[in-house]
């Protein structure tokens, strides 16, 4: 299936009747608190899986998923799914490495809010994205290949922009990051490492 640029996959609450496969493009993963102010949980590009908890547990969905640029997806029904995995038990074991991933990135991301000062959870975000969409330029360098804005790495940290672009400058300056053609490169990793330990 096709979504164009800011279309919505699913909303949180819709029945969960498969997953999707992100064959090109990227997606965000968000939560709509009741006064209506978003919380950017991730973003992902190709090769990702969107709506496996609900998949898995046959719940409700449990966040929106929208599509951040035109993007391409194959649906994987629940039936099917259950029908290869039962004859391919590997299957299982991959989908249990993909939630138990998430999950330690959702802890990380809980203990980060509750311990981390803002530069070590802006440096958990950048290092993040990196994980999904980063490439290495030379051995130690590593380029976001996504352009993401400042106000959406504010979101996923839990600052203010104004205090996000700051560190952010900061860093700039430092030359632990550096901006090329509107993408971030991580010029030493080693460094946004160390701010992001507990």
């Amino acid at each position: 299936m096709s979504l164009k640029s800011g279309a919505v996959l699913f909303k949180a609450g819709d029945p969960g009747n498969g997953c999707y496969a992100i064959i090109e493009g990227s997606m965000k993963v968000s939560v709509v608190s009741l006064d209506g102010s978003e919380q950017l949980l991730a973003v992902l590009g190709q090769g990702s899986l969107v709506g496996e908890i609900a998949l898995l547990d046959g719940s409700e969905r449990s966040a929106t998923v929208t599509a951040l640029k035109p993007s391409q997806l194959a649906f994987i029904s629940k039936a099917a799914f259950y029908r290869y995995a039962d004859e391919n038990p590997a299957v299982y074991r991959h989908m249990l490495q993909i939630v138990a991933t998430r999950l330690r990135r959702s802890n990380d991301a809980l203990a980060a809010r509750s311990f981390l000062p803002l530069n070590g959870r802006v440096a958990q975000t950048l290092l993040q994205l990196s994980e999904t969409f980063g490439k290495k330029v030379d051995s130690n360098k590593i380029l976001v290949h996504y352009k993401i804005s400042q106000a959406e790495i504010a979101n996923m940290a839990g600052g203010a922009r104004e205090n996000v672009s700051r560190v952010l400058n900061v860093w700039k300056r430092e030359g632990v990051i550096s901006r090329l053609s509107g993408y971030y490169c991580l010029e030493k990793p080693e460094v946004l490492r160390a701010a992001a330990e507990l």
